[in-house]
């Protein structure tokens, strides 16, 4: 019997074992957390009682079971009130823009490196909204006097809530998408298949950003496209600085979340990011060369973008199968 000694140098330049690819939905789960985001609003509007509905329903010989009818409560064109709302859409956008579609409603996906940030952004938000809240609360008298005054015999002093705090709120936490332990000591055959489940979720995940990011590129696209290229009594159609600003935000937003699960569609976001920063929007005013040339190249990204999302679904099916 022959013994064959191999060296430490030897064993550390023996090629290693091949491992399993992590696919797209693995990396996803593993880079990333849910976010789930609650804003506390009351309605400004309330459903008119049967008595109401009945009046209105005689007032337009109608039949009371096929009219719905509701007042509204409160002018949401008060300085005050829109300032409120300007906060409450700033927290939605930033949740929205700073986080991946999730399948599960209300939760969306964050990078776990983000989450502090977005801890104190968030913070910051909730206190701008109780200032807003404390400005309503002063003109809230005025708004009530006029809502009398507009509703007359449909007004309802109880409608109105006294204490406005408890009224509007922001809430975020950061639930777990994953099954509990607990389940892997009751039954194991159900916490792995529960893992299974999870792990759908994030391969779905991962294709539902892919076709987010898409449709909302195609969309940019088309739209500084369609300004470039059409016209509006024989003269170029004039196009906002928006139209060139939103698809830069939109490209920096893409390179902050990429996922990297599709080559294609990386190398299309990358050249219409080339074409786009390569100019200025007054430029695209000035110059009709260059703005014919950004044209021409827009809508060749454009009809790529369309063959990518047309071959989607088989992609897809291939990706699954591997």
């Amino acid at each position: 019997m022959s013994v064959t000694l191999e060296t430490s140098e030897q064993q550390n330049t023996r090629p290693a074992a091949p491992q399993a690819e992590t696919s797209v939905g693995e990396r996803l789960q593993s880079e990333t957390t849910a976010v789930r985001l609650k804003i506390h609003w009351p309605s400004a509007r309330k459903t008119l009682n049967t008595d109401q509905k009945r009046q209105a329903a005689v007032t337009f010989d109608a039949d009371t079971k096929s009219v719905s009818a509701s007042k509204k409560l409160i002018d949401t064109s008060h300085p005050a009130y829109r300032a409120l709302t300007s906060v409450k859409t700033q927290a939605t956008e930033y949740w929205k823009s700073n986080t991946l579609p999730y399948t599960e409603p209300g939760m969306r996906l964050i990078r776990r490196s983000d989450v502090p940030t977005f801890d104190v952004h968030m913070t910051s938000v909730r206190a701008e909204m109780a200032e807003a809240v404390q400005q309503l609360e002063q003109h809230y008298d005025e708004l009530i006097s006029q809502a009398r005054e507009r509703l007359g015999d449909l007004f309802d002093p109880s409608d109105y809530d006294s204490n406005l705090s408890d009224q509007f709120g922001i809430e975020w936490d950061y639930p777990s998408c994953n099954p509990p332990e607990y389940l892997l000591r009751v039954s194991p055959q159900l916490y792995y298949s529960e893992c299974a489940r999870v792990q759908q979720r994030f391969d779905e995940a991962a294709r539902i950003a892919e076709q987010a990011f898409a449709e909302e590129l195609e969309q940019l696209v088309r739209h500084l496209s369609e300004r470039l290229c059409g016209e509006e009594d024989g003269s170029p159609k004039v196009f906002r600085d928006t139209a060139v600003t939103n698809l830069l935000e939109f490209f920096d937003r893409f390179q902050r979340l990429n996922i990297h699960s599709d080559e294609q569609l990386d190398r299309l976001v990358a050249d219409a990011r080339q074409i786009v920063s390569s100019v200025r929007p007054q430029q695209l005013r000035e110059k009709t060369d260059v703005r014919q040339r950004v044209a021409s190249e827009l809508t060749r990204v454009e009809a790529s973008l369309d063959g990518w999302m047309t071959d989607r679904p088989r992609r897809s099916i291939l990706r699954r199968a591997r």
